[in-house]
């Protein structure tokens, strides 16, 4: 078993950053590989972000890259989403999820709660 609880997330003006955590409990946290999706009003979650269990190979959506950067601790038991130059439509709640980096979100095991971010224009 795998708990996620995120934090970091706020109100924030366009241009701005954040940086999202995501803490994991459990000894096998360095096994999995994670991932952060989003999901604003009305809309289907989608993917944001992934990252190898190492560390060593990440993955984004099309819409984040160059702007935003995962990566983790695994003796933190901590992955982060690193978000500069944010825009209105980043606007979300962002969840981080355990147990693949890829886009499909069926593919992965354990789901956080999810932390708001608000980016105001």
């Amino acid at each position: 078993q795998v708990q996620l609880v995120e934090s970091g997330g706020g109100l924030v003006q366009a241009g701005g950053s954040l940086r999202l955590s995501c803490a994991a409990s459990g000894r096998t946290f360095s096994s999995y590989d994670m991932g952060w999706f989003r999901q604003a009003p009305g809309k289907e979650r989608e993917f944001v972000a992934g990252i190898s269990w190492s560390g060593g190979s990440t993955n984004y959506a099309d819409s984040v890259k160059g702007r935003f950067t995962i990566s983790r601790v695994n003796a933190k038991n901590t992955v982060y989403l690193q978000m500069n130059s944010l825009k209105p439509e980043d606007t979300a709640v962002y969840y981080c999820a355990a147990g693949s980096m890829l886009a499909r979100a069926s593919r992965y095991e354990y789901w956080g709660q999810g932390t708001q971010v608000t980016v105001s224009s």
